[in-house]
């Protein structure tokens, strides 16, 4: 059995890499090893997914597994991955998953497990799990009155939305200024959420048919928001992706704010109100070189991580950060939150925008962002050791090292294996796009041709 776990859970192709009895596996893995906070009692653990069409499906068979191993099971039903986070901890359960492939399309789905806490679960846990899996014959099956039960509570997901529409009453007070806003939910988890915590906004992309979720929509395509905000004079525009853990946004002239630009606008708003825990912001070695300079102008920290927000937040919790995030639209505000939530993030955004009661172009805008090209190199089939063994090949090395030199100190290159598609992803940032574009496509033949 290869590893199972990428940088956000486990995902793939629904019934082909990821496929039904998987997922009745890692039910019962985790019923042996996250029950054991239970201390005599039955051990009780919450469920929830997005809108793809294969979400019942691995429900059923995770829920399954956990019974299995004398687990109890509660069924919230469609929901963001943040509301499973927050109601983990909130409602003391002792494990949430949530059934999502995030922004990847319909026939993808993944697995998301949140400990007791709500915050992803470490390495050393991923680890027994897959051992666990490996020797699931092992595992003692429960009998009798043992076996967990499953029941549904479609309400409970009212304590999250009024969680995250409460944070408008603890942040900015609005202006006389009534914002018109747009918010795209990408016919995903945001659909049965945005319309309850955003009354007051225009929404759409909230018919989830079971495979149009991020479909030519959501934060994984924006040109339909785009288009709108400025045809409908909107002053801004808010996009989720599937799950709803990202945010992005588009300021009234149709241009995208991206995550280091949101985290930006937060983070100056917070040193101001003295609520940014050691002045430091937690970003991923993605994230542009403008948001660097601009922090470095304005007397910030950053601290770096690995691409993922889950090495976001586990450096946030080690050093006691409360801001981070990811230029992909993850941004995790600890106060409020335990992983990514672009709802919530909406939230700050609206409450900075009203606050400053200016342009969303010139609020967001501060950041300069330096060019940047990615490509993405399809790998053929979704194995860690073809990955592997195109970032150790020595051409590629070779290719790489050599754009690195080209930069020199007016650039960067980052070239890394997905943690959660089959791709080789290159990201090259400089200050001429032509430039970083061709040395983007000379890096992009050696490893095509490697994989000849």
């Amino acid at each position: 059995m290869g590893k199972l776990f990428g940088t956000d859970g486990i995902r793939g192709l629904a019934n082909g890499d990821l496929p039904v009895n998987l997922a009745f596996e890692v039910g019962l893995a985790v019923s042996e090893i996250m029950a054991e906070n239970a201390s005599g009692r039955k051990a009780k653990m919450l469920i929830g997914k997005d809108t793809r069409i294969s979400g019942d499906m691995l429900e059923s068979a995770i829920a399954a597994g956990l019974c299995a191993g004398g687990v109890d099971v509660v069924l919230c039903g469609i929901a963001p991955t943040p509301a499973v986070s927050y109601l983990v901890k909130e409602c003391n359960f002792d494990a949430g998953f949530m059934i999502s492939a995030s922004h990847n399309p319909s026939e993808y789905n993944g697995i998301k497990i949140f400990d007791k806490d709500g915050f992803k679960l470490s390495d050393e846990i991923e680890e027994k799990i897959e051992y666990e899996i490996a020797h699931h014959h092992k595992i003692k099956l429960a009998t009798g009155e043992n076996i967990g039960v499953i029941c549904k509570d479609d309400g409970i997901i009212e304590k999250y939305i009024n969680h995250v529409s409460s944070l408008e009453k603890a942040a900015c007070q609005p202006t006389e200024k009534n914002l018109e806003i747009l918010i795209d939910c990408a016919n995903g988890s945001a659909s049965v959420t945005a319309g309850k915590i955003f009354p007051q906004c225009d929404i759409i992309n909230t018919s989830p048919d079971g495979l149009n979720i991020n479909k030519d929509c959501g934060s994984t395509c924006m040109e339909l928001l785009f288009e709108k905000v400025v045809k409908g004079k909107y002053d801004i525009g808010i996009a989720f992706d599937g799950d709803a853990d990202r945010c992005l946004a588009v300021d009234e002239n149709g241009c995208i704010i991206d995550g280091d630009m949101i985290l930006c606008a937060i983070a100056e708003e917070m040193k101001q109100a003295g609520t940014l825990k050691s002045d430091t912001l937690v970003v991923t070695k993605l994230s542009n070189m403008g948001l660097h300079k601009f922090c470095e102008e304005r007397n910030f920290n950053v601290e770096q991580t690995d691409v993922g927000d889950k090495f976001v937040i586990e450096r946030m919790l080690e050093k006691k950060f409360n801001l981070g995030g990811e230029q992909s639209g993850h941004v995790i505000a600890l106060d409020y939150a335990g992983t990514g939530d672009g709802q919530i993030t909406a939230m700050l955004i609206l409450n900075i925008l009203k606050k400053k009661n200016e342009n969303a172009s010139k609020v967001f805008g501060k950041m300069k962002k330096y060019p940047q090209v990615e490509l993405n190199v399809e790998i053929p089939q979704n194995k860690s050791e073809i990955k592997q063994k195109i970032m150790a090949d020595a051409d590629v090395l070779n290719a790489e090292k050599a754009v690195r030199e080209k930069l020199g100190n007016n650039g960067r290159i980052i070239l890394r294996p997905s943690g959660t598609e089959p791709l080789i992803r290159i990201m090259i940032e400089g200050e001429n796009y032509d430039i970083i574009a061709k040395y983007a496509k000379e890096l992009e033949a050696v490893i095509l041709n490697k994989l000849k």
